[in-house]
Parts: C-alpha cells; sequence; structure tokens
C-alpha cells in the first residue's frame, strides 16, 4: 500500500505515492533523479548521504521518505544559487578538499549545517562537526581548509553587503 508524501527539495514542492519502506535517499536519487546524495554504508556511519532536514544536517540513508512527509530538504544540487558555486563547493575546489568525490556532497551539507551554526569555526571545530562523515582518499587536511575558505569568503561577503 503506497503512501502519498509531500515535500519540498531545493525551493520545489514535490507530492508522490511512495511504498512506505522507502528510504529518503533512493526517493531522491531514484524518483527525483537528484543524485548529488550518496548512497555509502546503508547505516548512518558514512555521511555520504547528508542533505538538510528543515535546517538540520540529516544522514538520510536511514530515514524513510514518509517520515519526511511536510519537510522541506536541500540537497547538494540546492546549495549553489543563480549558477554561482556555494563558497563551500568553491572552497573544496580550490583547497583540494576533493579527490575521488565520493564524500564530499556529504561533507559540504554538514559543513554547511556548522556554518550555520558557527560562521567562524575554529580548526577543532570544523574537525568534531565533520567526524560522523569519512573520507578515505584525503586525509581530512583539505577538507578542513575549504571549510576555513568558504567561511572567510563568507564572512568577507557580509562585511560587503
Amino acid at each position: 500500500m503506497s503512501t502519498r508524501i509531500n515535500v519540498t527539495v531545493n525551493g520545489l514542492q514535490y507530492s508522490h505515492m511512495v511504498e512506505p519502506r522507502l528510504l529518503l535517499v533512493n526517493y531522491l536519487r531514484d524518483v527525483l533523479r537528484l543524485t548529488g546524495t550518496h548512497v555509502g554504508c546503508d547505516t548512518s556511519s558514512c555521511g555520504a548521504c547528508t542533505i538538510h532536514v528543515n535546517g538540520k544536517a540529516t544522514k538520510c540513508c536511514t530515514l524513510l521518505a514518509v517520515q519526511a512527509d511536510g519537510c522541506e530538504i536541500t540537497t547538494i544540487e540546492g546549495l549553489s544559487h543563480n549558477g554561482e558555486l556555494h563558497p563551500l563547493q568553491e572552497g573544496f575546489n580550490e583547497c583540494h578538499g576533493l579527490q575521488c568525490g565520493f564524500c564530499t556532497p556529504g561533507m559540504i551539507m554538514m559543513a554547511a549545517d556548522l556554518l550555520q551554526h558557527n560562521p567562524q569555526p575554529t580548526e577543532e571545530s570544523i574537525r568534531h562537526a565533520l567526524e560522523g562523515n569519512f573520507c578515505r582518499c584525503t586525509g581530512y587536511q583539505n577538507i578542513v581548509k575549504s571549510v576555513q575558505y568558504a567561511a572567510e569568503k563568507m564572512k568577507m561577503s557580509e562585511a560587503v553587503h
């Protein structure tokens, strides 16, 4: 028996009939074709599936789509605006915060949550915020530099406005 869900994803409203067992990550990837959110471990351990649900970083590989009914969701695709990369996306590119790129969307979404609550994080607070997201390639130092880059760019952007 299917259930209707209504969600807002990256500012757009969607309504679909879904199986009650459908995971949110599969809804995003298979139904909405937003493939930036990755499936890594299927246990909420690696963080590759991190998105924002009602403004909070959430690992969506163990969350059912029906649990997101009525929620506002932001995926990695929703961070850029008007064709411009989000400062975190730019930072990961400029500071070499990615190698294979598999963990990158989850890292960026977790870092965006951090910067929303702490616009000037220390290296220690960045590492603490990202400790639930795993990277097998970079060794994390350039990921931390990427978040610092974004925080500085966002600070400068606010000073101009």
